[in-house]
């Protein structure tokens, strides 16, 4: 099998699809990788580096798009990304298509398979492709709010953690999952008074046995969000529902009942955000301000620790990657159901049930599909 890793082009995005390691798996196992030259460089790794694992280097994006039968890539394919991907070719990435109509409706154009990582299962229903960025995001959720909270980045001039005979800022995380579980190591170890809000019982019992009395446990449904919000210096939205678009839990009646200077990071910002004030920027323009209050809605955020994300990632994708070039993706997807799953656009058809919902397109179950 021929695989491409194209050098990441979104803006400020310096991840890459594959470290050398990796590459130098797939090619002991008889598979040609093909890469862009200097793709995985603000990463820390070299062409020689995957020169020595056995990647052959190109000069261009077109030309492995040209050649190659899987594209592995981190972030979504860019417009003119979109524009040379063939038909019948895989496309293993991050795709995040829930709100994203114009590039869904550009990959069905092109006829291609298109597998995301964000809803590839495991047998307990968990996302394990999804995690390890999901971790990154959360742990630098806190790194971001901590300093958009200092008065020079027009935040309300508190130091996280507070100081001797001075209050900590009040952390509240809505949701307890990985994103949010990450948040609370490093809010937690920054001495932050931390709330963690989710709709399970369960796993706030989990989240407690973790912790301990580092954080208070609050059950959605028994919560007034809205005084949770108004009261805390730090908002974290780290909620997901696989494959749709995020809900709007935070409105911007809560946005404007928050205190002058204090801040929201959105970290659901790729599923359209969790926050209905939030939209999409850069790490070279994090932040912007709504109702007196600092938005930091970054949408790759993982994508500023290049290296070890990077790593990261590919700890959960390469064993998929190896079985996917090895077994082709018509056995792979019809012998295993997690895969599957992650089957998002097949040939034209929209074949995860969030995005058709979420984009008001036509559905067709991949499991009809292949």
């Amino acid at each position: 099998m021929i695989i491409g890793v194209p050098k990441e082009i979104k803006l400020q995005e310096h991840r890459v699809g594959l470290t050398p390691d990796s590459v130098k798996v797939l090619h002991e196992k008889g598979h040609k990788v093909l890469v862009e030259t200097n793709g995985g460089f603000e990463a820390g790794f070299t062409d020689q580096d995957y020169q020595k694992a056995g990647a052959l280097i190109h000069s261009s994006a077109s030309t492995i798009f040209k050649d190659a039968e899987i594209i592995v890539k981190v972030k979504e394919p860019q417009m003119q990304e979109v524009k040379m991907i063939r038909e019948n070719q895989i496309i293993f990435t991050y795709l995040h298509l829930a709100a994203a109509k114009e590039l869904t409706k550009g990959l069905i154009d092109t006829k291609s398979i298109c597998i995301a990582y964000e809803t590839v299962t495991d047998n307990d229903g968990r996302l394990p492709l999804l995690a390890p960025m999901s971790a990154v995001a959360g742990r630098m959720s806190i790194q971001a709010g901590a300093h958009s909270l200092e008065k020079n980045q027009k935040g309300r001039g508190l130091l996280l953690g507070g100081a001797p005979g001075v209050d900590p800022a009040n952390v509240v995380i809505l949701g307890g999952g990985v994103v949010g579980e990450n948040a609370a190591v490093i809010a937690t170890g920054m001495k932050g008074k931390v709330f963690i809000i989710d709709k399970s019982q369960k796993r706030l019992q989990e989240l407690h046995n973790i912790f301990g009395d580092k954080i208070t446990p609050i059950q959605s449904d028994k919560s007034d969000l809205k005084k949770l919000i108004s009261n805390c210096d730090l908002l974290i939205g780290g909620v997901l529902i696989p494959g749709a678009e995020a809900p709007k839990l935070v409105t911007k009646e809560m946005i404007k009942s928050m205190k002058r200077g204090s801040v929201v990071v959105d970290v659901a910002i790729d599923q359209g955000g969790c926050v209905e004030t939030s939209k999409p920027t850069t790490h070279a323009n994090p932040t912007y301000i709504v109702d007196n209050v600092v938005h930091y809605c970054v949408a790759n955020m993982p994508g500023g620790v290049p290296r070890t994300s990077t790593m990261a990632l590919n700890k959960a994708t390469l064993p998929l990657l190896v079985k996917l070039a090895d077994q082709g993706y018509k056995k792979t997807l019809k012998e295993d159901k997690n895969y599957l799953a992650g089957l998002n656009i097949y040939k034209g058809k929209v074949t995860c049930k969030g995005v058709a919902e979420a984009l008001g397109l036509n559905y067709l179950p991949a499991e009809k599909a292949i």
